[in-house]
């Protein structure tokens, strides 16, 4: 008895489950989705026209592109997002000399204690110290910035899908809304203290567009510093804190290939040599 309510309770219990999956598939095959501001005029985040460096198997780092973009970081985007998973002694990657991270360090200020007090006070940083962060705590960021607290910038380009070219897109697509939206996703117009964009997940944000012109930045090499360029090359400095081994990943990949290769024309052979005199058993 006790086994034939178990039976039933289990086939009741699988009835309703397939009642529910049928009702949730019908539903979700006919009704209509009301079409949303973000579905409507959200764009796909593109790099610039003429790529990175890095991308594609055989890409390579740019030095002189990550130092521009670093350069970028320092001048537009220190003043409101950190680094807080990067050294300052890792520029040293980016083709610095010892003697140019001790200088670049020496230009930093970063928390510290007075040796004779006891008391917190702003020091000079250290090649071992990491990129500091602009505000002291969470409630001074938010504050400073329409409580939006800025987002640490160290592993950006891998926390956004195509993360790249998501920050060059970011960088380069503020823009006025267009007609369209505001007359029929008025709710969803930017307010006060938003920015509109539409590489955004919601299109609305924040942070104020932070390259606004050329010549925003002097680059020290020369190069001419338009909206683009320091865009790409903030983008690709970025991309470079986020995975600093990516070059070398991909170096180490191609002799890992060759070398499986290698070995499953080995084993082929092997194989081959092992079994070279069994015969297959005859049916009688």
């Amino acid at each position: 008895m006790i086994r034939l309510v178990g039976i039933l309770i289990g086939l009741g219990f699988t009835f309703v489950v397939l009642l529910a999956f049928v009702t949730g598939a019908y539903t979700a095959a006919t009704e209509e989705v009301a079409e949303t501001a973000e579905h409507a005029f959200h764009e796909e985040s593109h790099g610039p026209e003429a790529g990175y460096s890095f991308d594609g198997p055989f890409g390579t780092w740019n030095l002189a592109q990550l130092q521009r973009g670093y350069q970028v970081y320092k001048e537009v985007c220190s003043a409101c997002h950190s680094l807080n998973y990067v050294a300052i002694r890792d520029l040293a990657q980016l083709g610095y000399s010892e003697a140019q991270v001790k200088a670049e360090a020496a230009t930093w200020q970063v928390p510290g204690v007075n040796p004779d007090t006891g008391e917190s006070e702003m020091r000079q940083a250290l090649p071992t110290d990491y990129f500091p962060s602009p505000y002291p705590n969470a409630v001074a960021a938010a504050a400073a910035n329409n409580n939006a607290i800025p987002p640490d910038l160290s592993l950006m380009a891998k926390a956004r899908h195509h993360g790249s070219d998501y920050i060059y897109s970011l960088l380069t697509g503020y823009q006025e809304p267009p007609a369209r939206l505001l007359e029929e996703f008025p709710d969803a117009a930017p307010g006060p203290g938003l920015y509109y964009n539409p590489y955004f997940a919601n299109l609305n944000l924040a942070m104020a567009p932070p390259i606004t012109s050329d010549g925003q930045v002097t680059y020290a090499d020369g190069t001419d510093a338009t909206i683009s360029q320091m865009s790409a090359d903030v983008a690709a400095f970025l991309t470079w804190t986020a995975e600093p081994t990516l070059i070398k990943r991909k170096q180490t990949g191609w002799p890992v290939l060759g070398f499986l290769l290698f070995a499953t024309i080995l084993a082929w052979f092997a194989k081959k040599q092992i079994w070279a005199d069994a015969k297959p058993r005859r049916k009688d």
